[in-house]
This record gives structure tokens, sequence and C-alpha cells, in this order.
């Protein structure tokens, strides 16, 4: 199947398997999808991800979700913010704050997929690719 925005794709299968309440889910492996994936695993959103090769050509991207002991997830929400159709682009000092910090937006810059406390220190602006709270 070919997806028009993997990222979405990707954001849409955790929050569905958040909202399953499941242990993993697998999506479809990509370069900048692990770096996201890397991102969520160093702010503590997600416990764990590997790369599994089912077939030679076509390895999947397994992410471990996190709870809390009550059974919460710990992602509360995700929302994809530049689209295919619409980028959002921002300014080293126009990165956007996520729900006054307790969230994070994830950048792509050109010094790679960063976070937007990374993009303040640095001052580099980039393209706003999604929001995770």
């Amino acid at each position: 199947m070919i997806v028009s925005d993997p990222i979405a794709d990707m954001l849409t299968r955790i929050r569905n398997a958040n909202m399953a309440e499941k242990v993993s889910v697998e999506v479809p492996s990509s370069k900048i999808k692990i770096e996201i994936a890397k991102l969520l695993k160093s702010e503590g959103f997600v416990s764990d991800y590997s790369i599994i090769k089912i077939d030679e050509n076509k390895p999947s991207l397994a992410i471990n979700l996190k709870y809390t002991a009550d059974r919460e997830p710990v992602i509360q929400g995700l929302q994809r913010v530049s689209k295919p159709s619409c980028r959002k682009y921002v300014n080293g000092d126009e990165v956007p704050r996520v729900l006054g910090g307790i969230g994070i937006a994830i950048l792509s810059t050109s010094k790679g997929v960063i976070t937007d406390t990374e993009a303040r220190k640095q001052n580099i602006g980039g393209e706003i690719l999604c929001y995770i709270w």
C-alpha cells in the first residue's frame, strides 16, 4: 500500500495502539521514522524501539509503548503539523512551545531531526513535523 504521508501514518498507528493499550506497534521503517523514534525514546515517551527485518527488502520499526502504573499511556496526544500539502517552517526565534513546555515539537532541520528545545538552544529553525504531549 502506498502512503502519501508516512509520518502521519506512523503517528496514527501509535495513537491507535495507545488507545487499544497495545504493548508495541510496528510501522514500515525509514530513516526519518527511526530518528523520530529515537527522539521519542530520549524524551521518555516510549520505552524502546528496534528495527525488525521480516523480509530482506522491507524492514519494520517496532516501537514499545510506555504506560504509567495506572495503565494510562504516557503519550497523551500526537499532532501532525507540516503536511505534504501544506508545509510549516519556522525560524530559530519562532520555534513553538507545546503546552507551555510539557510536550515537544519535532523539527526537521539542517542539523537533522531535533526537538524544539534543542532547536532553541542552537537557534536554528526548520520544518515542524509534529507535536507530541
